[in-house]
Parts: C-alpha cells; structure tokens; sequence
C-alpha cells in the first residue's frame, strides 16, 4: 500500500497533501490475507476487483486507521473487537472523543481505485517498472533483516515471509543495491529503510514483486499563488 500511496503523489506531481491507504480496509474487507500472512498480489488484485465492480476503491487511512488487528487475532486490543467487513470498518468519522462522542460510516468516503496491477521478478524488469512508473512492492526474506542496522546486505533469501516497498537504487563501491521502505519505523535500519544488492536475487527480493498503476482517486485543495485555492482539476477555486 505504501508503493500505491508514491505512485499516487507521482501522479499528483507531488502536490497536495498526502494520500496514505487504509491497510486496515484490507484487513478487514479483503479475503486476501491477514495479521498472519497473505500474498504478494492478493492486495493490488482485491482493490481492482472493488474498483471495477463498485467503482470505489481503498479507503483512506484517516477514515480507517491501523489497528493491527484482522478476524483471527486474539492479542492486545485486537481480542473481542468486531473486525468483519461492515460499512463503520471501510470508512467511519466520528463526532468526538469517547465516551461522550460517537463513530458512524461514511457511506461515500475518500478512496483510491487501480486501474491495472501486474507481477514482475528479475533485477532489469523492476529497475524499469520503477523507472517509468514508481516504486513497486516486494516479497524479501525478512529473516536476513532483523537485525539490520545499516549497510548493504547481500546475504541470499531462503524465501518470501515479507512485502517491502523498492522504490530506486543506487551504487556503494562496486555493489549496486536497491533502496528498499520497510515498515518496521524509522527507528530501525537507515531511518525505516534497507539497502539490498541488486542483481543477485538478496534476501529473495527480485523474486516476487507486483506493481499498480492509479485509477481515480479522491483528492484534496491545491494551494494556488493567487491566495486562493481550487480542487486537483482546477474547478471550485475561491479565498482561502
């Protein structure tokens, strides 16, 4: 979700606020994994399937936020809780804080749609679907990163238990490595990232790897020099 949230800026031409997707919609709504594993293309391929069936897409973190929690988790806050696919789970606002307030769903909410998705493994095929469109996601061998401090890694995969986000590449030396989002915070790592080798399969990165281009998506004001300001496609513009 994190590599459809940059292809969507990427569109955007980088204005406008940024639009993060709700991981949580998927979690909850889409069948194609859970806390506990999923696939690689499960997630690009379920947001399609809504987006061409209902033409709305993802929802937006800010009306989902992440909890961490699907159907089968029985750990912290998650025990108890109803995660099923109800319209307050896609996308909820809520009046104030509780008790005293109350959460109700939004039934025409803010969402990002695919308007087509495909898989690609090899270290040239990545380099040029990031080169003409934006980052993809990844499956990588998680084990090889547990510890990673900072650095190259070139240690070799013993197979996919994780999705990160490629999103370019670069050289140190003579080693050419990707630069890798990973989503274990900014504490660990480079600032939340980790450089892998490129062009020898490390840590099983160039194995399995998916990308999505944006359909339509909700967007917001765009600042204008004039002090005022208008939708994305230019309408509606007045004071600020």
């Amino acid at each position: 979700m994190s590599a459809l949230g940059d292809r969507v800026k990427i569109a955007r031409k980088g204005m406008g606020i940024d639009i993060n997707v709700a991981v949580q919609h998927i979690l909850n709504c889409g069948g194609v994994g859970s806390c506990h594993g999923g696939s690689v293309d499960g997630a690009y391929q379920w947001i399609h399937q809504i987006s061409q069936k209902t033409g709305s897409g993802i929802s937006y973190d800010t009306s989902n936020p992440y909890m961490a929690c699907s159907s089968e988790s029985d750990q912290g806050i998650c025990k108890g809780q109803d995660w099923s696919c109800t319209p307050e789970n896609v996308a909820r606002t809520c009046s104030t804080f509780p008790p005293s307030g109350f959460c109700g769903a939004i039934t025409s909410y803010p969402n990002a749609t695919i308007s087509e998705y495909g898989s690609i493994e090899g270290a040239d095929n990545m380099a040029k679907e990031i080169l003409a469109r934006g980052p993809i996601s990844c499956g990588i061998d998680a084990g090889g990163i547990l510890k990673y401090t900072g650095g190259v890694v070139s240690t070799p995969g013993e197979g996919v238990d994780h999705v990160v986000s490629v999103v370019g590449w670069g050289t140190e030396g003579d080693k050419q490595y990707w630069m890798v989002r990973n989503s274990w915070g900014e504490y660990w790592g480079e600032m939340g990232y980790v450089r892998v080798e490129k062009g020898n399969n490390a840590l099983s990165l160039e194995e399995q790897c998916t990308w999505a281009v944006p359909g339509s998506f909700t967007g917001g004001f765009l600042e204008t020099s004039t002090n005022t300001r208008c939708y994305e496609d230019g309408t509606n513009c007045g004071s600020k």
